[in-house]
């Protein structure tokens, strides 16, 4: 496995986002734990200070799976917003954890359930709510 980009998180986002790890159920504690060590290694940072080109919470992002050569758009959510965004991916959906805090540009190799992973891309963020100065979304 390739060494994992550094990345930068919204101190709400890590907060929020420690809950979640701490709530996990046995069928989520694969993807918490993993979440975990990502925001372990993290730099985070205050809301106003996310750079535009970092995947947080709720940004809409062009990401390709790069062993399927498939390029995707989704919109990165906590899995109590899944059903209210049309293409969301939950942060706790193993390729979701895998983008968080990522730049546009990275790429990181990224651990699925099954053993395997998944190779992925950040290769846009169409919308970020730090962007749009929603500080507390």
């Amino acid at each position: 496995m390739q060494s994992r980009p550094p990345i930068i998180i919204n101190r709400l986002d890590a907060d929020r986002l420690q809950r979640l790890i701490d709530e996990a159920s046995d069928k989520d504690l694969f993807v918490a734990d993993a979440l975990e060590q990502e925001l372990e290694r993290g730099e985070v940072v205050d809301p106003e200070e996310i750079p535009e080109d970092v995947v947080s919470m709720n940004s809409r992002v062009q990401f390709t799976d790069l062993a399927r050569g498939r390029q995707m758009i989704r919109t990165l959510v906590y899995p109590r917003s899944m059903g209210e965004v049309e293409d969301a991916i939950s942060v706790m959906a193993p390729v979701g954890a895998g983008l968080i805090g990522m730049r546009v540009g990275d790429t990181i190799d990224w651990p699925l359930p099954d053993g395997g992973q998944v190779h992925l891309r950040v290769d846009a963020i169409l919308w970020q709510p730090e962007r749009e100065k929603q500080y507390h979304r």
